[in-house]
This record gives C-alpha cells, structure tokens and sequence, in this order.
C-alpha cells in the first residue's frame, strides 16, 4: 500500500510541475483530503522537486550546454558571436534574483498563513492568469532587462501555493510581448536555478531516507518529462484555455469542500 501511494504522489508531482495548474497547490490539496503523515514528508518533497528539475534540466540539456559553451567562448575571446549567450545567463539570473529574495523573506510565513481556502482562491487567480493569456502570442523574440525584471515579479507572486509558476512567469513574458516559444522556454530556464537554489537550502531538512523516496522520484522524472512535452504542443495549439477551466473547477470545488 505504501508503494502505491509513493507512485501515486510521483506521478503527481510530475505531472503537475510543468503544467501551469500549480504543483504545490495540488499537493497541498491531497493533504488536506488524506491527511497522511507521507503527504507531509519533507524530505520526501525534496526527493521530488529535485526530480522534476532533472527532467527539465535533460529536456533543455542542448540549450544549457550551447548556453554554457558559448558564454566560456566569450568570456574567452570576447568575440560578439558569443554575446548572446552570456547577457541570456544574465537576464535568468536577474529574473531570478526577485522571486528568491521575496521567497526567503515570506516563505516560512505563508507556509504558516496558507489553509485549504486560500489555495482555492490562488487557484483561480491562475485561472484568470491563463484566460488572459490563452491566444496572445508577442511579437519579440529577445528578452530585456526590463522585461527580465517585469517576468521575474510575476514569477514572485508563484510563492502562493496555488498560483502556477509557469503560468505566472508565462503570463509576464506575454505582457511584455515575447513570442510563446520563447516564453515557454524562458520561463523553464528561470525554474531550473530557482530549483536548485531550493534544493541547496533544503538540504538540512532532510531526515530519513527509503528506498520508496528513489522509486516515487523515478516516477516524478518520467511523468514531469511526458508532461512538459504535452505542455509544449498544448501551448503551440494555442489551448491555454483549457487549463483556465481546470484550474477554475478545481479552485472552485475545492472552495466549497
């Protein structure tokens, strides 16, 4: 039985992380139903969250290598051919700086602050999120220091379990009128340091360790690579509306639960 619920909190884990519905406002939803003290395991969250951001690290390996590579080229050289890839680097790191200051200062307080009443209505502040978003598709194709400052408070607001980091940083990028690819992209880059940055500080949270957290953590891996696949095409399809609906349905029910 203990196996099944361990896949069970893998697979939604996974498939919820790179979709714009919110990951943490799911789980904190399964809490709220099953009270289960393996719910509540933080080391186990940890295993999970590290999961996911391996599958998006190896789904976006050629973009972080030529990002790599190409900004040790210039640092190297200083051949403008370069450039791009290091004032990018540059742009995430900024983008990122934001959500992370803002999460360490209130995150501890809103774990405390958050009931089940609240997720539902971040929820549906996802829902909105998405409905404003669901055909608009910018016209830029490189993203500014303005623009990476703008997308990187949107993405501070994701703190809130329930409101979805992508669909957040999603909906930043589109305001400030980048194309969706490269929005998509750009918001994922952004989740990988955010991640990792998550894991470094966790660490000391970790407790005990079984060989169910490496079976659910391989289950996570799969199902959030299948799922940013799907995401992907869903949102070159132009079919953010659907998530709009879901997340307005699970928001509402969950309100009147």
């Amino acid at each position: 039985m203990n196996l099944i619920k361990y896949i069970i909190l893998g697979l939604i884990q996974g498939f919820t992380e790179p979709l714009p519905i919110s990951s943490s406002g799911h789980l904190k939803i399964f809490r709220y139903l099953f009270k289960d003290n393996l719910i509540n395991d933080l080391t186990l969250e940890i295993f999970l969250n590290f999961a996911s951001f391996l599958a998006v690290l190896y789904f976006y390996k050629k973009d972080i290598k030529d990002l790599i590579i190409n900004s040790y080229k210039y640092i190297k050289t200083k051949e403008n051919k370069y450039k791009k890839s290091i004032n990018y680097i540059i742009l995430i790191i900024i983008s990122t700086i934001i959500p992370s200051i803002i999460g360490l200062l209130l995150k501890d307080y809103i774990e405390e602050l958050f009931n089940i009443k609240l997720v539902s209505i971040c929820l549906l502040i996802t829902s909105l999120f998405l409905f404003l978003i669901k055909d608009k598709d910018g016209y830029k194709k490189e993203i500014s220091i303005k623009d990476s400052i703008i997308i990187g408070l949107f993405e501070s607001v994701s703190i809130f379990p329930g409101i979805s980091r992508s669909a957040a940083t999603l909906t930043g990028c589109l305001n400030q009128n980048i194309n969706k690819e490269e929005s998509v992209k750009y918001s994922f880059m952004l989740y990988l340091p955010i991640s990792i940055g998550t894991f470094i500080l966790s660490l000391n949270d970790i407790n005990i360790i079984n060989k169910y957290y490496f079976i659910s953590a391989i289950f996570t891996f799969i199902s959030t690579y299948i799922s940013l696949k799907l995401f992907l095409n869903i949102v070159k399809k132009k079919k953010l509306i659907y998530f709009s609906i879901y997340c307005l349905i699970v928001g509402l029910i969950t309100f009147f639960i």
